[in-house]
């Protein structure tokens, strides 16, 4: 796990999007889990930027999202689905078949998340997962307790995540409960993953990510057993590490 840390949340941005700028550059077919939220707005406001100015194509690009409240239509103004399409697929070259959703209303939803995991393996697996992380660890909607070996599922969301999400909703009870996510197990068969984390809060769960055991308590720490993971953090979310001067020497090292 390489972990970079920046003075600011822009700095995070900064890096994340010259990752992904690297990565499709002369792709001809590339694949990426995306998620969404504030940290992971500030790196789509940059590759919208970056297809205006014509250093990004994402005309070969397919893109699979993480998660999707359960109850809301695509077009409800708090479903990723709507965030999604306002932020970054509204305003870059991305094919509209070659966009994938969970999807929140789906009549058969053990049906649907099957085959959304097989939609996955048909374009031959996801290139790059980007990720966040939750204040209580949760990768997706994966909360704590989540099996590491988990798939794609319905879930029910904790209330620390409820409290978090409340601010997007009119009031606590339109909160949704319930959501679909990729599983812990279906993240893990990424390629490669880009972890993004910034601000105080997230620091509790970003150190028991990075040095704390392997835990369904944390689902984020099973990606210590992945073979490829970037995480990019600001000082405030980088906080209550302990190795942060290793960190450094290991980027050192890779200059």
């Amino acid at each position: 796990m390489l972990v970079i840390i920046h003075s600011d949340e822009n700095g995070v941005a900064d890096y994340a999007y010259e990752f992904v700028r690297r990565k499709l550059e002369g792709s001809k077919n590339f694949v990426m889990g995306l998620a969404s939220g504030g940290t992971i707005l500030r790196l789509f406001r940059k590759m919208v930027d970056g297809f205006a100015g014509g250093e990004l194509d994402f005309s070969n690009v397919h893109t699979f999202n993480l998660d999707e409240y359960v109850g809301l239509k695509p077009d409800h103004p708090q479903s990723y689905a709507y965030f999604m399409g306002v932020h970054l697929f509204g305003l870059v070259n991305l094919k509209e078949e070659n966009i994938h959703f969970l999807s929140g209303v789906a009549e058969s939803v053990e049906g649907h998340c099957h085959h959304y995991e097989k939609q996955i393996k048909e374009v031959g697996g996801i290139d790059l997962q980007i990720l966040g992380i939750g204040r209580n660890g949760h990768i997706g909607f994966n909360e704590p307790t989540s099996s590491l070996a988990s798939r794609t599922r319905m879930v029910t969301l904790t209330q620390d995540t409820i409290l978090d999400n409340q601010r997007f909703f009119p009031g606590n009870e339109d909160v949704p409960r319930r959501a679909l996510t990729m599983g812990v197990g279906t993240i893990l068969e990424a390629k490669e993953v880009l972890l993004l984390a910034t601000g105080p809060e997230k620091s509790q769960a970003l150190a028991a990510m990075i040095e704390g055991p392997v835990t369904a308590t944390c689902p984020a720490s099973a990606l210590q057993m992945h073979p490829s993971v970037t995480v990019v953090c600001d000082e405030a979310a980088a906080q209550r590490l302990i190795f942060t001067e290793y960190y450094d020497k290991v980027i050192d090292n890779e200059k």
